[in-house]
């Protein structure tokens, strides 16, 4: 399935799916692509099952973007804090000063896996089990002093949905997220059709089917199921949110890195739920994922909007990883077409009468720049008048009171400034003084 690729893309794309299947010895393999907006190719190898963009996969550990993304909502609702200690909503555990943004970057220096069975092959625990097994032990290093991946981390972060937001979890991603976002096929439990999941001999190629086991209290951590058609559509929030599950400032916040994974080469780093990749001056966002019998990826360049998804079930490919088989595809693809067109001007709303007196020019130490109303978003967009000039936004806080959302002056506030007959005579960012004329006379 094509439409919109260039041919010459699209025989990439299909040669590294194939190559990868025969190669790396796993009964099927496909992949999409996200490009303008839509499902722009699906190629699937194997026959076990035949390749269909709305056959379920196990995902794994991307699940884990999921979990991410539920706490951010939490967090903008104000229901909690992300650096709130663990304790203040999950109290008891021997780890309760352990933050939740730590947690969530994988930094708070918490052990990989909980206490008991390899949870990805045996029936799931209940969360009184979970709970009882998180000792001080499990705490090996000092917050942020490394990188180090957890899944018990995201075991304990679906607890804290759970405490929060009075669902379960399972509940809080469907109502939450996949509902709105209309994504009827990611499910808890696998849901027919569906692939096999299989770990393939090393020696002779034969097939042994994985139990597919509820993962009960680690599920946030690696449960869902879902298809290549879906995983697009998580791919195209990931790459343009919608605000009305999540703003773009959150989204945002996902994808900037909480830790470098390896300093000495700074290639892979990790957000709030999202693993961070730099393949020269790209950086992907997405995540893997493994389950026994199951292997998937989603890389989202989110400047470009492109995104790859790939599935395989298998536990292993012989030769390459699932990771580098998705960067491959979104590399081909970015390489092989041309950059997406520009989002279509549409005219706006005129702002609130407040907004009005804060467009048009200013003047910051002879430099000039342009102020303007994105009245979609409702923020106000500050730019140098200069080409390729970065654009602050900012948000109203509250009368005469602006937060920044972007660029240098992320986070930064923006007070309007006015004279004793109470017209607007200047803009005070973090203290420099923007004005209508070039120079800011004392």
């Amino acid at each position: 399935m094509s439409a919109g690729l260039l041919a010459e893309t699209t025989r990439r794309v299909d040669e590294i799916v194939a190559r990868t299947q025969a190669q790396g010895g796993a009964p099927s393999v496909v992949a999409a692509v996200l490009h303008n907006g839509c499902m722009a190719h699906f190629r699937g190898a194997g026959e076990l099952p035949a390749p269909d963009p709305d056959t379920q996969y196990r995902i794994g550990s991307l699940t884990k973007s999921l979990t991410a993304a539920l706490m951010l909502q939490l967090r903008d609702e104000g229901r909690l804090a992300l650096d709130d200690p663990l304790d203040e909503h999950l109290p008891g555990t021997s780890v309760g000063s352990v933050r939740l943004r730590q947690l969530l970057g994988h930094v708070a220096g918490l052990q990989r896996e909980p206490d008991g069975h390899w949870w990805e092959r045996h029936a799931g625990s209940t969360l009184d089990a979970l709970l009882a097994g998180v000792t001080p032990g499990k705490l090996s290093w000092a917050p942020y002093r490394t990188y180090h991946y957890s899944n018990l981390a995201y075991g304990l972060l679906g607890a804290v949905v759970r405490r929060v937001s009075g669902s379960t979890w399972s509940d809080a991603v469907s109502t939450r997220l996949l509902a709105p976002l209309g994504m009827s096929r990611t499910t808890d439990a696998p849901r027919e059709p569906f692939a096999r999941g299989y770990v393939v001999h090393p020696w002779h190629g034969t097939l042994h089917e994985e139990p597919r086991h509820d993962a009960g209290a680690m599920a946030p951590a690696g449960q869902l199921w879902s298809t290549a058609a879906d995983m697009v559509t998580w791919a195209a929030f990931l790459a343009d949110p919608d605000p009305a599950v999540l703003s773009s400032a959150s989204v945002a916040e996902m994808a900037a890195p909480v830790v470098i994974a390896d300093p000495e080469n700074w290639t892979s780093g990790y957000g709030l739920g999202l693993q961070l990749w730099r393949q020269g001056e790209r950086v992907f966002v997405g995540h893997t994922g493994s389950m026994p019998g199951y292997l998937a990826v989603l890389a989202v360049h989110r400047p470009s909007r492109t995104a790859a998804i790939a599935f395989a079930n298998a536990y292993s490919l012989r030769g390459t990883t699932i990771g580098g088989l998705g960067q491959s595809i979104l590399e081909a693809v970015l390489d092989g077409e041309p950059a997406p067109p520009p989002r279509v001007w549409r005219p706006g709303l005129a702002p609130p009468a407040e907004v009005e007196p804060l467009c048009g020019p200013w003047w910051w130490m002879g430099r000039e720049f342009e102020a303007r109303w994105d009245s979609d978003a409702a923020e106000l967009i500050i730019a140098g008048r200069r080409a390729g000039a970065e654009e602050w936004r900012f948000v109203r806080e509250a009368p005469d009171r602006w937060r920044g959302l972007s660029g240098e002056n992320d986070g930064e506030v923006l007070q309007v400034l006015r004279d004793r007959a109470g017209a607007v005579r200047a803009l005070d960012i973090a203290t420099f003084v923007f004005t209508r004329a070039p120079m800011l006379l004392d």
